[in-house]
């Protein structure tokens, strides 16, 4: 049985021959030791903390109240991070595969905007990207296969972007329309005094989203926006179409099913049928 690709590829980054480098890389890179699991779910737990600090120092009636224990605790945990993202690029032997991967960008910009804040403070609320360090969750509990679905979709959409580029620039064009069309019929009435103002009301009404701050106020403008809102539900509908038929497509190839037997249930490491043992092709 061969090992999961991304454990392959860990074993190329292994340090050689430095005993200490190898124990460490294990702790941080890996979660198969008590160790390791115990140092992921620390940081994980810090993770939220540091969150959950960003989001109360926004409320003026906590932060004016704890905001020495919130500085306090940012620092601490900023400088744990900055520890944590030294020593994985110390203890890998390629360091440019971790700096540029994914992961590595994400644990930079964990960082970056405790230091930024030292000179513009409101940089401080992007420590909120580190929300995206929760991701490691997966390979921690031992759901590698929720990653595969994840890059699934992330597959999909980009196989699907030409079309979405398509249809957003027929968006833009058919909001460019609407938009000078309610211009001349609401007459330059209050939220229609220029057409960019209208393209505003048209974008928010093809959407559905329906701020209210603007509506029209003539007959024919009301009419109108009645057609524009029933179109919209079809409209946005589109992308999620087209991304959902590259997705069942991508299924469709990565699905493995037997010639002779048409067994589906088939390791995607398979060489055989585990029904029938038929080669899969």
């Amino acid at each position: 049985m061969r090992e999961h690709p991304l454990v392959e590829k860990e074993h190329n980054l292994i340090p050689e021959r430095t005993k200490w480098k190898r124990q460490l890389f294990r702790i941080i890179y890996r979660a198969d030791t008590p160790l390791g699991k115990t140092f992921d779910i620390a940081l994980l737990l810090l993770i939220l903390v540091s969150t959950f600090i960003v989001m109360m120092e926004s409320v003026p009636s906590f932060d004016l109240k704890y905001h020495k224990i919130f500085v306090g605790l940012e620092i601490f945990i900023s400088l744990i991070f900055t520890v944590e993202y030294i020593l994985r690029i110390i203890t890998i032997r390629n360091k440019r595969a971790y700096i540029f991967s994914f992961f590595g960008i994400i644990d930079l910009l964990a960082i970056i905007p405790f230091y930024l804040s030292i000179f513009l403070p409101i940089t401080k609320y992007f420590l909120i990207i580190r929300m995206l360090r929760m991701l490691r969750i997966f390979r921690i509990l031992n759901l590698m296969d929720f990653m595969n679905d994840g890059s699934l979709i992330i597959t999909a959409m980009r196989k699907s972007s030409r079309k979405i580029y398509v249809f957003l620039l027929f968006l833009m064009i058919f909001s460019v329309i609407v938009g000078s069309i309610m211009y001349m019929v609401e007459g330059h009435k209050e939220g229609f005094e220029s057409i960019p103002q209208s393209i505003y009301w048209a974008v928010v009404t093809v959407t559905t989203v329906g701020y209210g701050d603007v509506s029209p106020s003539t007959p024919l403008g009301k009419f109108f926006s009645i057609l524009l809102m029933l179109a919209g539900y079809s409209i946005i509908a589109v992308p999620t179409g087209i991304i959902t038929a590259e997705m069942r497509n991508k299924r469709q190839i990565y699905n493995l099913v037997c010639s002779r037997c048409n067994n589906t249930d088939i390791d995607d490491d398979a060489n055989y049928c585990k029904r029938c043992g038929e080669k899969i092709s």
